[in-house]
């Protein structure tokens, strides 16, 4: 048995789980205020027409920040 051999891995028993985080913007609440746009870290929201919307929802990491920064509550992740 080499040295080797101590840093080899199962990788059959390591199962990867992908969790996809749903954003839900209420567009009716939603008064285009950009601080959503700002605290996200992961850039998966944008302002359209002084709305905001979700760019790219598999990119979230549902950390929450939007939904805590948002002053309307507007913003959901599931």
């Amino acid at each position: 048995m080499g040295l080797g051999s101590f840093f080899k891995r199962n990788k059959d028993n390591k199962k990867e789980e992908i969790v996809e985080s749903h954003i839900d913007i209420n567009i009716d609440e939603c008064d285009g205020c950009e601080k959503c746009v700002i605290a996200c870290s992961n850039n998966v929201l944008m302002l359209t027409d002084e709305i905001c919307s979700v760019r790219d929802p598999q990119v979230c990491r549902s950390c929450r920040v939007c939904v805590a920064i948002c002053p309307n509550d507007c913003i959901t992740v599931n």
